[in-house]
This record gives C-alpha cells, structure tokens and sequence, in this order.
C-alpha cells in the first residue's frame, strides 16, 4: 500500500466502503472518498447524523472492515495487520462480548490477543477490572451484566493494553454514573500518555468535553472540520459552563445577559456537576 504519511495516528485519502442492501443487494456507499489525517496525540470527535459513516469509519480504522477504495495508513502500518491491530483500543457501539465468559475470562482473552501474557496479563486485568468498578463481578458470567456494567467492560477491553490509538463509538451510550467517572479517568490517563483517539458520539457535549476538535460527516463524506462553534458558525447558540460563583453572583450575571440584549435558555448543573456528586457519594 502506498505510503499516506508517515507522522499521522491515522491518514486516509479517497477511502470508499460499500454496503449492499435490499432485494436486488444494491450497492451503497458508507464512505465515498473520505480524506482525514489525525496527527499523532490529536483527540477528534465524529459528529454527525445516523448513517454518516462514523461507525464505519472506526471499524475501517480498527481493521474490522476492508475497504473497497482508496488508502488507510494506522499508526503508519495497515490496520489490517496484527501488530497494528494491537496498538489500537476499540470500543464498539454495541457489546459484541460472549455473554457465557466470565468479566475476568474475557478480559484475558482480550489481553492475549492483544500480546499480553504470564503475569503482565494478570497484573492488568486485575487492575483494569478495578479501574471499571468491576472487581467484585469479575466471576459473574458477561451474560448478566446490565447495560452499563457492559459499557464498562468494553472500556476495559478497550483499554487494557494501553493502545496508543484509542477508537471509541458511542462511549457514552449505556453508560452508568461509575462509568462515566471510569471514562473521565481513563482519557486523561491516555491523554497524559500521550495517546491519540478518534470518539464518536451523537452528543455535542462528549465531543466538547473529551475532544480538541470535530469532524462533521454526513452520506460518507466529510463536510467540515474545526471545533464545535465553527462547524455550527456564527449564528448557533453557544454554551457558557460555569463554576465558582454564588447563587447571588449568577442572578447578576443573569441580569447582565438580559441588558447586553441576550437571554438565558436554560440552567442545570451539568455533567460535571453529577460526577462530583457521585464520587463524593462513593467516598
């Protein structure tokens, strides 16, 4: 395969996926000439509507699905190799986990196949089962997990290896409160490590607050890329999050966006609100 770059975490050029679908199998594209260079250490957010191709793309870049087109290079290697494969951590939208192996069990497994062995691999299970909040299930077959004992089993899968590319589809989605702190705690590790992810989501909010910048898909293609607020331009709503002041502070400020000719929509106290009131409740 031709060489894409040799620096970029990920860099495709004219990237094609076809899906058939209907009574006659009819070609489709999912991806349908997709430029993108991710440098190494970047953190991007995938935005866009059901069926944009995010989805795809992460499975591509996983090395779960071969394209019909165009260049991929991962981490300056095909994705599709097994070396490759083991630098990369992926968390799939759905949880495609055997239901009848134990949490421990699978994370070995998931550990082996990613080069782990002897007493590495036990060390790091035992420490990410915890790092997830699952140390007291890791007997419990994955069959009888809920939905967010799930989600936090794939970031434990996903992160095991501590892979130098993190591909995450829908993280938040399922996720239960001792996940999300699990999710924070995990990309600032990746983050200080110096490890580059690609994140899906379908909420502005986690590509704000775990991305630097956004890439905005849509039938395949990419329509833009930039931060949030100019993806949206100039005449979208923006977001304010505060912290630090008093109730009496926030009335006048309040008044003050009422004088300079704007309103407030909308007060909550957000997420980060609620993971500072779980972890002081865990404690």
């Amino acid at each position: 395969m031709p060489n894409c770059s040799t620096q970029a975490a990920l860099a495709l050029r004219n990237l094609g996926v076809d899906y058939r679908t209907g009574f006659w199998r009819t070609r489709r594209p999912a991806l349908n000439g997709l430029d993108l260079q991710l440098e190494r250490g970047a953190q991007l957010g995938l935005i866009g509507p059901n069926g944009a191709g995010k989805s795809t793309l992460l499975k591509v870049c996983a090395g779960r699905l071969m394209p019909a087109r165009g260049q991929i290079e991962v981490l300056g290697a095909d994705p599709s190799r097994a070396a490759t494969r083991r630098a990369i951590g992926y968390l799939p939208e759905d949880d495609p986990y055997p239901p009848e192996l134990s949490a421990a069990a699978a994370l070995r497994l998931a550990a082996g196949l990613n080069g782990m062995t002897g007493r590495e691999l036990r060390d790091a299970c035992g420490r990410m089962l915890a790092a997830v909040g699952l140390e007291h299930q890791a007997r419990t077959p994955l069959g009888r997990f809920s939905k967010g004992m799930l989600r936090r089993f794939g970031l434990a899968q996903a992160w095991i290896h501590e892979p130098d590319l993190l591909l995450l589809d829908e993280p938040t989605s399922g996720l239960d409160a001792e996940g999300f702190c699990a999710l924070e705690e995990l990309l600032d590790r990746a983050r200080r490590r110096g490890a580059t992810w690609l994140l899906s989501s379908h909420h502005a909010e986690d590509v704000e607050r775990h991305c630097s910048s956004a890439a905005l898909l849509a039938g395949g293609k990419l329509l833009g890329r930039g931060t949030l607020l100019e993806l949206a331009g100039e005449e979208s709503a923006i977001e304010l999050e505060l912290e630090g002041l008093t109730p009496a502070a926030l009335v006048k400020l309040e008044s003050y966006v009422h004088e300079l000719g704007g309103r407030v929509l909308r007060k909550h106290g957000g997420a980060g609100a609620l993971l500072a009131l779980y972890r002081r409740s865990s404690n």
